[in-house]
């Protein structure tokens, strides 16, 4: 979890060795999102934050490629 200003950010952080199973932001399924926003929900009952934000960081040989705004709740 990170802030951007006002928003709470929930990061979700990938590796793969080859792309020959897809790229690692494409790790981050239906199940593995609906598992986060659960996760963020419950923080933020308990923060009583407003803001969120799911990100996704891919890492690769090439670098890191940050997907602001990955997914939506």
């Amino acid at each position: 979890m990170a802030r951007d200003g006002d928003t709470v950010v929930f990061c979700e952080v990938k590796t793969r060795q080859s792309d020959a199973f897809g790229t690692p932001a494409e790790a981050v399924d239906f199940h593995k999102r609906k598992r986060y926003i659960n996760i963020a929900r419950a923080f933020l009952m308990r923060a009583g934050e407003q803001n969120i934000r799911f990100d996704v960081l891919e890492v690769t040989d090439e670098g890191i490629h940050h997907i602001l705004s990955a997914f939506e709740t």
